[in-house]
């Protein structure tokens, strides 16, 4: 047997409690390891460029390029663990315990790896607490410089049969920490939105999971969006979009409270119990007013994998009589037009929507690791269901987010390909608002600025309530030299969505950016920062917004930080990518660097 002896930064991760969690049911335990590893772990061992030596059960050893990959991939996955097991109740949760060491190790012939790296890492990994990452101080000598880690030092450690001490650095963050649980809203913290006075007004809350497993919580989540998607093209109504409904999952708060902080009169509210192919629904329709039920309902299907046939019982019918059953509740009048977008047909393969509730979810992240699962999942969607046009407009969206962020080997080529997957979902399913908006957003990068109107505006009329399209509305007519026009757009997505997502921040400061209000600008950069502390657009633009105002000072502080982020980003190809119609909008954001007296170099973050 050939040996090779090597430098490696080894992984070494396991369940904790694994025995106990196996005892109580086994099979489930394992089913929700597997849906972990296909959807969140492996993907991004990828992405960070690891290799999965050998997994013993509960248990990984991974061995990664360098440190630096190992730390951060690490740290991917803990925090994904803290969202997924949000909500549920510490017995039942999967949490890992991990430690990384830099060692010496040798390879044997069939690539398995033995030697004191190997057994290092794995004492760390014993010592660490669930949730955490334990690091030997030779990792943590190469990370300390370039990563922005909150460690704790635990001094000298003697680990089990390594002879001398070691000293050991914890870096947590597996739970959620205080300032994240303060930002869970509380009744008297909501904040209160006026009610649209000339419509009914509807919000529509995430349907609680009463499967009894956390990994079954994409698909009420799914169910819950698709109808707020449904009652999104009616006319007729207010629909608050997903975004801001679910920010009151899992908060104790009364339904007044909740329909005023988001500005409407009714809500709906419901749970979703799946085990196996039986599926049953509740829901009930609150008059926030009085407090009064104004409509409540139980649905009991069987599940199928049967094409389009109307009259079989499924998921789809479901939310499609739940739907009508709300419409006639709330006696709404609905045009010809309206009625007709309510009578669209789609794919009933629950295998592929599945796939498709997966992937969304996993898209929603906006990381390199989850648009990879996402596209992923799109693409097993689409092998049960080639015509499957939302998960074609799913797919598209991966690899336009590929060129936009160069996420893949060749970003040119992933534009060509979003493009292709948007028309074809178009072409598939004219009438579905996902797929105009795939494309606007295609032809948006593609510089294509009037199609990309075009589609939006075309997805507004199928979907007149959604926040998302206006959104992307405004970021192309900021490219298209219309700054105040998309500030006008940004406060229609606001009062459809009061718990905007940050981005819509950025694109608020780009606005007034072009418009020269710079400390307006900054308002809104600080206050994405606040939120997301990691984004390199936001401070590149804050620096050229200090320079602007002539504080040299300021602009450094930030250009540095961004450029802290993400050294990788570079000013040229930002040039090449932001299809800005007229040039001297871009122009302006590299001038404000330079007025600050800043360097600017070929590469470098915008």
């Amino acid at each position: 047997m050939s040996l090779a002896r090597k430098l490696a930064a080894i992984l070494v991760a396991d369940v904790v409690g694994y025995s106990r969690l196996a005892g109580a049911d086994e099979d489930r335990i394992l089913a929700r390891l597997r849906t972990l590893r296909s959807d969140l772990i492996d993907p991004t061992i990828a992405v960070h460029n690891g290799r999965v030596v050998k997994r013993t059960g509960d248990g990984s050893l991974i061995e990664f390029r360098s440190v630096v990959d190992a730390v951060r991939c690490a740290i991917e996955v803990q925090t994904a663990m803290v969202e997924r097991n949000a909500g549920v109740q510490p017995e039942h949760r999967i949490e890992f315990r991990v430690g990384i060491h830099l060692g010496d190790v040798v390879e044997e012939s069939d690539g398995d790896l033995m030697g004191d790296g190997v057994n290092i890492a794995a004492r760390l990994e014993g010592v660490a607490k669930p949730g955490a990452i334990c690091l030997s101080e030779d990792a943590y000598r190469q990370v300390k410089a370039r990563l922005d880690l909150a460690v704790t030092d635990l001094g000298p450690i003697r680990l089990k049969n390594i002879a001398e001490p070691m000293r050991v650095y914890s870096l947590r963050v597996g739970s959620a920490p205080e300032s994240a649980v303060k930002m869970q809203p509380t009744a008297a913290e909501m904040p209160s939105v006026r009610v649209v006075p000339d419509k009914p007004s509807i919000a529509v809350l995430a349907f609680n999971n009463m499967s009894g497993d956390a990994e079954q919580e994409y698909f009420s989540d799914g169910i819950s969006e698709d109808i707020i998607t449904d009652l999104s093209k009616l006319s007729e109504l207010h629909v608050i979009a997903r975004n801001s409904s679910f920010v009151y999952k899992n908060v104790t708060a009364s339904v007044p409270d909740m329909a005023k902080a988001l500005g409407v009169r009714y809500v709906l509210e419901g749970s979703v119990r799946k085990a196996g192919n039986r599926v049953r629904v509740t829901a009930q329709l609150i008059d926030a007013d009085n407090g009064g039920h104004i409509w409540a309902s139980r649905f009991d299907r069987d599940l199928t994998d049967i094409f389009f046939d109307r009259d079989l019982t499924d998921i789809f019918a479901v939310q499609d009589e739940l739907t009508r059953e709300i419409v006639a509740a709330l006696r709404l009048n609905l045009t010809h037009r309206d009625q007709g977008r309510l009578a669209q047909g789609r794919p009933v393969d629950v295998g592929a929507y599945e796939f498709l509730l997966r992937g969304r979810e996993q898209a929603s992240a906006h990381t390199r690791t989850g648009n990879r699962a996402a596209r992923s999942l799109a693409a097993d969607a689409i092998a049960i269901d080639p015509e499957y046009a939302a998960a074609l407009a799913l797919m598209s969206f991966t690899h336009v987010l590929d060129y936009v962020n160069a996420w893949s080997s060749d970003p040119e080529a992933s534009l060509r390909m979003g493009m292709d997957l948007a028309q074809q979902a178009v072409g598939m399913a004219e009438e579905q608002p996902t797929g105009h908006f795939a494309l606007g957003m295609a032809c948006m990068w593609n510089r294509e600025l009037d199609r990309a109107r075009a589609e939006v505006l075309r997805g507004l009329e199928l979907s007149p309530n959604s926040a998302e399209l206006l959104i992307l509305m405004a970021h192309i007519q900021i490219f298209s030299g219309k700054p105040a026009d998309a500030l006008e757009t940004l406060d229609a997505s606001i009062r459809l969505d009061p718990h905007y997502p940050e981005i819509l921040l950025q694109f608020l400061a780009d606005a007034r950016f072009s418009l020269g209000e710079y400390e307006q600008a900054i308002v809104a950069i600080q206050r994405r920062l606040q939120q997301n502390s990691q984004s390199e657009t936001a401070y590149a633009l804050l620096a050229s917004c200090y320079g602007h105002l002539g504080q040299p000072e300021e602009s450094r502080q930030a250009w540095e930080k961004a450029l802290q982020i993400n050294p990788d980003f570079s000013i040229e190809r930002r040039r090449r990518v932001l299809p800005f119609q007229n040039p001297e909008d871009f122009n302006r954001r590299v001038d404000g660097l330079r007025k600050a007296g800043l360097t600017v170099p070929d590469s470098g973050p915008f």
